[in-house]
């Protein structure tokens, strides 16, 4: 997971894809953190995305280095129960504390990807598995 983590953050904005019913959606994150061995993302639940990777748990993430290689992480969202990987992403990121706290009632809702695929592909030639 350490290679995938470190595309991301070299990377740095990355691209989650989900399905709204029939139409694909497409939106820029930037939030990620490696811990027990996962690289996880983190949404709001009340946002739509959330709903969408609900109904619908197989996503695609995508995103570009400035060296011209570009990652393609594929995978099924699970969602964790255990609190303390969102207090992680807030303790990385205090700034969202402000969105996801008590008064607000917003949860941000960490997930991974299981059964997941992650490419690192040029320009030209073939790509490296990431997660072998």
């Amino acid at each position: 997971m350490g290679k995938v983590n470190d595309f991301l953050t070299e990377a740095g904005v990355f691209y989650l894809a989900t399905v709204d019913g029939d139409q694909p959606k497409v939106r820029p994150l930037g939030a990620h953190l490696e811990m027990d061995g996962k690289v996880l993302f983190g949404v709001g639940d009340f946002k739509e995305v959330y709903k969408q990777l609900l109904a619908n748990p197989k996503v695609e993430i995508a995103c570009a280095k400035p060296d011209g290689h570009w990652l393609r992480y594929t995978g099924k969202v699970v969602f964790e129960t255990d609190p303390k990987y969102a207090e992680a992403s807030l303790e990385a990121l205090p700034q969202l504390r402000g969105i996801y706290n008590e008064e607000t009632g917003h949860k941000l809702m960490m997930f991974h990807l299981e059964d997941a695929t992650a490419f690192d592909i040029p320009m030209m030639g073939p790509g490296e598995d990431l997660l072998k």
